[in-house]
C-alpha cells in the first residue's frame, strides 16, 4: 500500500561542479528510499547555469513504510543524447515525517528548501520543491449518497447524545461515572 505524493520541482540555487558554477544542462530525479523503480525525472534546463529553474510538478508513489523521499540533481554530460550519462551535482533526503503525519491535513501544501550535499560530503547547493500528499478517493455504496468523513472520539454522554469529543480531558484519569 502506498501513498501519492506530488513534488513541484522549483528550483536550486548556487549549483556547482568541482567547485565552479554550472553551465547547465541539470535536471532531477525524485524516487523514495522504500522503492525499487527508477522514480520520477524532470526535464533538462539548459539556460539556469548553477541556477535552474524547473516548476514541474512529478507524481511519486511512496510507500506507507518508507522513510525519506531522496531528490538528486544531476548534470546530463555533454556527449548523451539520454539522461542515462549523467553526473550527481548534490542529493538531499527529505524525511517523509515533513509532510506526513503530526497534525497537518492531507492535501496541505508544504514549500520546502533542503540543503544539497555532493558525493564527497560537500555542501553543494539548496533545492526548493512544494510537496503535496494526495489524499485517497473516498468511494461510496450508491451514485446518489453523499461521500462522508468517519468520526473518531470519545461519545459526550451515555444518554444516546450523538455527539463526540475528540480530546481527552485532563482529569480523565480520576473520573468514573456509574452509567
Amino acid at each position: 500500500m502506498s501513498r501519492t505524493v506530488e513534488v513541484t520541482v522549483l528550483s536550486a540555487e548556487n549549483l556547482q561542479m568541482n567547485k565552479k558554477p554550472l553551465r547547465g544542462n541539470t535536471f532531477v530525479t525524485v524516487h523514495s528510499d522504500a522503492t525499487t523503480d527508477a522514480g520520477a525525472v524532470t526535464k533538462v534546463d539548459s539556460e539556469g547555469g548553477s541556477y535552474p529553474s524547473w516548476n514541474e510538478k512529478v507524481v511519486v508513489n511512496v510507500p506507507l513504510h518508507a522513510r525519506f523521499i531522496t531528490v538528486e540533481v544531476k548534470s546530463k554530460t555533454s556527449s548523451s543524447s539520454s539522461l542515462t550519462g549523467s553526473n550527481s551535482i548534490g542529493v538531499a533526503r527529505i524525511p517523509v515525517s515533513d509532510f506526513i503525519g503530526g497534525y497537518v491535513p492531507e492535501n496541505q501544501l508544504h514549500f520546502l528548501s533542503y540543503r544539497l550535499w555532493d558525493g564527497n560530503v560537500r555542501r553543494n547547493g539548496v533545492i526548493n520543491i512544494s510537496v503535496r500528499v494526495k489524499a485517497p478517493e473516498r468511494s461510496s455504496c450508491s451514485s446518489n449518497s453523499m461521500p462522508f468523513a468517519a468520526v473518531t472520539g470519545v461519545p459526550v454522554a451515555g444518554n444516546g447524545s450523538t455527539g463526540v469529543v475528540t480530546g481527552i480531558p485532563a482529569l480523565w484519569l480520576n473520573y468514573q461515572r456509574n452509567i
